[in-house]
């Protein structure tokens, strides 16, 4: 095995291990094993040697399988067939991910393996259910993961983590091997940095597995995407937040020709999800175990599923009439449009925020994903930059089912013109510190030496590390700005340590940039180095005073 091969794969749990306990993974491959199956892969085949990891309630023999509830949990004998797709394409399994807990939910914040949170930092929930697998792929521990997407959790993960996230045709991944949510409806979705990559997997991983009932076979044409007829909601609800509305007028820049259409419909069948009858389906599969293990759910997660049982067999039916309605709207929305595009999320919150209102704001998580698998729809997320005030938004593309690759191949052509971001760095990343290299590492380029407006402060930290503080009585700081490729942006924010965070820098050019700002509480005890007008000046001013 080459040594550069080596050091990959030792560099994976490096990683992991400095990473310490942030709530992503339930259980690793030993590193031995994955080092000598690494050594095995042959060259050539369509996954060889590319890292992924496994949504913990999808079957991997030798590995438990949980869903994140330790009573629950069983070692399965045989390996999902959608993930052994993936080991006979070459690809190397590093381990199972942490989720919501049985896939109830959207937050990231549901399970008894802790709580993951963004690798944007400064509180922000990862999204869930299939929470570790997408900070996973955010943080650069792997090059891919599995997740799975019931109401939206193969697409708020990603949304929250800024990267890629497809949600495939119902059946088109087998779910043999799955623990079921709401089996009906179940996918296997992917998570991956960009949109190439995603596609790859999808093409290794679909297909039909004996003894899968619902699996389903399909296509459609391959459309221009310059050929799309692309349409919008007419009205949307952002919840309050200004900055995820600004971002996505912004994104819907990227089209052409963009009609609006009602989404009313839509939005009702959502609501069948988790204020109607199909919550009840989660119970089939999980009312015995609830009943025989009244502790060893998360009180959280028996609310929902106890909900289920509110609604009687005719309240079932109705849902399924009134479902069908629906449906049938939607079916004649493809006649007049080939692609609608949504707001993932209205609005992002804080892990505090959740805590507030963990059902309430779990459902404004959903308003935007949760109608998908009951209208039988394909959907693409893909990111969409960032608002003022640092927090990631996104884009999802729906179409009808097995559009798939139109909506993956639409999605590439939006992010190819959308792939760089010019970041703002004041300290240890800048030319010749010691930190530099995770930007050249990631192929950034050096835009150039630019200042702040007067209006920062620039502190060393107890850690030694600089931080940058909006204050008005503060002074003009020399900064950096750096361009790197967008889809390694997370992977960088994930080694950049609390409490910095990403934010919006204002110029002394009168423009903004996005950069690493400090949060204001954690600079009480920190050393004001502001006079000195940047982290340079104040380390060759401190290494004259050593000498």
């Amino acid at each position: 095995m080459k040594r550069s091969t080596i050091d990959r794969m030792n560099d994976v749990f490096r990683r992991i291990r400095e990473r310490g306990h942030d709530g992503v993974w339930i259980s690793t491959v030993a590193e031995a094993g994955l080092r000598a199956r690494a050594a095995t892969v042959p060259a050539g085949l369509p996954l060889s040697g590319l890292t992924f990891a496994v949504k913990d309630n999808i079957d991997v023999a030798g590995l438990e399988t949980t869903a994140a509830c330790p009573e629950f949990a069983y070692r399965p004998r045989r390996t999902a067939p959608v993930v052994q797709r993936l080991l006979d394409a070459g690809a190397l399994l590093v381990g199972k991910t942490n989720l919501d807990q049985f896939a109830t939910g959207l937050t990231g914040a549901r399970s008894p393996y802790g709580t993951p949170e963004s690798v944007f930092g400064g509180g922000l929930i990862s999204g869930g259910s299939s929470s570790g697998s997408a900070v996973a792929v955010a943080a650069g521990l792997v090059d891919f993961a599995l997740g799975t997407d019931t109401a939206g959790s193969g697409r708020v993960p990603a949304a929250l983590n800024g990267i890629v996230g497809i949600k495939p045709t119902r059946g088109l991944l087998s779910t043999l091997g799955v623990v079921p949510a709401c089996r009906s409806l179940d996918c296997v979705s992917i998570f991956a940095p960009d949109v190439s990559r995603a596609v790859a997997v999808l093409r290794v991983a679909r297909g039909l597995s004996d003894g899968d009932p619902w699996g389903r076979t399909g296509s459609r044409p391959l459309r221009d995407p310059a050929e799309l007829r692309i349409a919008t909601a007419s009205s949307l609800d952002f919840f309050g937040d200004a900055g995820q509305e600004k971002a996505f007028a912004a994104g819907l820049g990227r089209f052409t020709d963009v009609r609006e259409v009602g989404i009313a419909p839509l939005l009702e069948a959502g609501d069948l999800l988790y204020r109607g009858p199909w919550v009840a389906e989660r119970l089939a599969d999980l009312g015995d175990f609830l009943d025989g293990h009244p502790d060893a759910v998360l009180p959280v997660t028996r609310q929902v599923l106890e909900s289920g049982r509110r609604f009687t067999a005719a309240d079932a039916w109705r849902g399924v009439h009134r479902l069908r309605e629906l449906k049938a709207w939607t079916d004649r929305l493809w006649d007049t449009v080939d692609v609608l595009v949504l707001p993932t999320v209205g609005t992002t919150y804080t892990h505090a925020e959740i805590a507030v209102d963990p059902i309430g704001r779990n459902l404004d998580l959903g308003r935007y994903t949760q109608f998908a698998n009951l209208l039988d729809l394909a959907a693409v997320t893909v990111p969409n930059g960032f608002t003022a005030d640092g927090r990631p938004a996104s884009l999802t593309l729906f179409g009808p089912a097995f559009s798939d690759e139109t909506l993956a191949l639409l999605a590439e052509t939006i992010t190819r013109a959308d792939d760089l971001m010019t970041i703002a760095v004041v300290g240890l990343h800048l030319s010749g510190e010691p930190r530099n290299h995770e930007l050249t590492e990631r192929r950034a380029t050096l835009v150039g030496a630019a200042r702040t407006a007067p209006c920062y402060r620039l502190y060393r930290l107890p850690s030694g590390v600089p931080g940058l503080v909006r204050d008005d009585t503060g002074g003009a700081i020399d900064i950096e700005l750096w361009q790197l490729p967008a889809a390694t942006v997370g992977s960088l924010l994930a080694g950049i340590p609390a409490p910095l965070s990403l934010g919006r820098i204002a110029l002394a050019d009168g423009t903004e940039a996005t950069g690493f700002l400090c949060e204001a509480y954690a600079v009480g005890a920190a050393q004001d180095i502001t006079a000195g007008g940047g982290w340079r000046a104040h380390r060759t001013a401190s290494e004259r005073q050593d000498t």
